[in-house]
């Protein structure tokens, strides 16, 4: 999983009018009101900017509160504006993707305020601690600067909390249990890891001692919160069940999809049914190899969860784990150039590293992408340790992520998916596509990457490879299930266990995991299957089209090109008949 964007949109202007002469509104004009949007944007969005690599407001913590929430509708009604005045149908596909995706993003934050009000039920959304984090321990600039922007940036911590105490109406439990864990979880940035960094420093004795006595306030600050809600009354806490009307709407802004949330979930639910089908195809094929004379089981989803646990003996030992990962880079690679499937830029290299410490506790595998205002940045793809694990966990760990899968995992993190579409997506002439970037279409593209270098042959053509990615793909369309089924309709954790265990073929300590996914969150689970379902639907409906000059090198790069934009606006771009200027 990949995860870049921030889905939050916290933005205001100060003040009422617009600086964009509305009578202009041609490509030129329209791309200079884009900068003009992000330097508002950012002015009162300091968390975001900081996430992304603008590093101008890191000092800066906004005290949250309904002052707060009418900038942010003023700043939405002031920009939603401004952009009425272009006409997209005078613009470039690009600006044309750019407007579409700033007007989602402006309306979703009305939405937000106005109808979903999660700043009245959701505890968790009030933690200052991940931007400390990243000040503290990204090296964007040199260490006595970020440490004054976290001096400066700690004097709203104790205002900060005390303004989320008074926001909080009837609390969902679970996302109250999210916030005590989160928090205490964080305080470790001011109570150890900020005095490491100091230890590292120049700062004077004396300015260290000032950094010091406030971080000690925050940390109070932050104990104080959880204190509160952990002795916070609340006999009738509002369900963490979204309710179908509001996990329509949130659907809508976030996913940015052509269908519905219920069309996604239905198409999600035929999809296993074939996932089903064929799975039992390779099963029955199979089982004479590894069960030779035994009978198979004539329950079908039996007789493949029997298969699936036999090939999930074949792993790594955990020491050899993460070179196990490491290995893999550089197969990827020359099979992608052997079938020329996409351009690699070997200026852009991936660095494989071990896992840095204020990242440990996951293992498995991540990438991390430098922020679009640091373009030319290292992307690392990060590699978890299970030193110090029980053999038993261990053991359960590595038969999920087993020979076969741990190939699939780094085609779907590194190469051709998230890795090597953010570096496409760097080279997309557009910074609202990387700042307001679709997280479907991210998720997506590494779903379908997955696909395209099994179709291409990608483990030797073996049944066994394309069983075990049936079974990996199957998190992604039970994901979108079990969502859909929780938050607009009834499902119990029961119910969504044994879906996960027994029909996606799911360790059970895994299937738990996703049952407290889903109780803390909403609609992100759906990204996968709903970016992979319509990019997979582009791919035929561009082959149709293509006919005999058809190649799959030349639909991975142009869909590539457009950057990180919701596939259907992609879809629009790639299908719009040339313009006469060639734009």
């Amino acid at each position: 999983m990949l995860a870049l964007y921030v889905t939050a949109f916290t933005a205001c202007k100060k003040d009422g009018g617009s600086a964009i002469d509305n009578g202009l509104k041609d490509d030129g004009t329209f791309t200079r009101y884009e900068d003009h949007f992000l330097d508002e944007l950012w002015k009162i969005n300091p968390d975001w900017a900081t996430s992304v690599g603008y590093h101008k407001y890191d000092s800066v913590l906004v005290v949250p509160g309904p002052k707060a929430r009418e900038q942010q509708l003023k700043f939405a009604k002031v920009q939603l504006d401004s952009l009425s005045h272009y006409e997209p149908s005078l613009l470039t596909d690009n600006n044309k993707i750019d407007h579409a995706i700033m007007k989602n993003q402006l309306e979703s934050t009305q939405w937000g305020i106005e109808q979903l009000r999660s700043y009245e039920w959701d505890p968790s959304s009030y933690n200052v601690t991940g931007t400390f984090a990243f000040i503290l321990n990204e090296h964007y600039a040199p260490l006595q600067k970020r440490l004054r922007s976290f001096y400066q940036r700690m004097e709203n911590i104790p205002a900060y909390y005390k303004a989320a105490e008074t926001q909080l109406k009837n609390p969902v439990k679970e996302l109250t249990d999210l916030a005590i864990e989160q928090n205490e979880g964080g305080l470790s940035i001011f109570e150890s890891d900020l005095a490491d960094s100091l230890k590292k420093s120049k700062l004077p004795d004396v300015e260290q001692k000032q950094i010091t006595d406030r971080a000690k306030l925050s940390a109070t600050a932050i104990k104080g919160y959880v204190t509160y809600l952990k002795a916070m009354k609340n006999p009738k806490p509002r369900s963490f069940r979204l309710g179908k009307e509001l996990y329509e709407a949130k659907f809508k802004y976030d996913i940015q999809a052509e269908g519905t949330a219920q069309q996604t979930y239905n198409a999600a639910v035929e999809r296993k049914k074939f996932l089903h089908k064929e799975m039992a195809k390779i099963s029955r094929q199979l089982w004479p190899k590894y069960f030779k004379t035994e009978a198979a089981p004539k329950d079908s989803l039996e007789m493949i969860s029997r298969l699936i646990d036999t090939l999930s003996a074949d792993h790594v030992k955990p020491a050899e784990f993460q070179l196990a990962i490491e290995k893999e880079i550089p197969k990827l690679t020359a099979f992608i150039k052997a079938k020329d499937l996409v351009t690699l830029d070997p200026t852009k290299p991936l660095v494989v590293r071990k896992e840095p410490a204020y990242m440990a506790g996951v293992a498995g595998a991540s990438v991390s992408a430098p922020g679009p205002y640091d373009k030319n940045g290292n992307t690392y793809y990060n590699v978890g340790s299970l030193q110090g694990w029980p053999a038993d966990r261990a053991e359960s760990y590595l038969r999920e992520y087993n020979n076969y899968i741990l190939q699939i995992l780094c085609i779907h993190e590194a190469i051709p998916g998230h890795y090597t579409q953010l570096v496409y997506a760097n080279k997309a002439p557009s910074m609202i596509k990387s700042i307001l970037g679709n997280g479907a279409m991210v998720e997506g593209w590494a779903v379908f990457s997955e696909q395209e270098m099994i179709d291409a042959g990608f483990g030797n053509n073996a049944p066994e490879m394309r069983l075990m990615w049936y079974k990996w793909h199957l998190r992604s369309v039970c994901n979108t299930i079990l969502d859909y089924s929780v938050h607009a309709g009834n499902m119990s954790e029961d119910e969504a266990v044994k879906m996960l265990t027994k029909e996606a073929f799911q360790q059970k300590a895994e299937a738990q995991g996703k049952w407290k996914r889903v109780s803390v969150s909403s609609v992100q689970l759906t990204s996968y299957f709903t970016g992979y379902k319509e990019i997979n639907q582009l791919y035929q409906d561009w082959q149709k089209k293509q006919g005999d000059k058809f190649k799959v090198k030349d639909f991975n790069e142009k869909f590539l090109s457009y950057g990180s934009a919701p596939v259907k606006y992609i879809k629009q771009a790639m299908f719009a008949p040339p313009k006469k200027d060639g734009k």
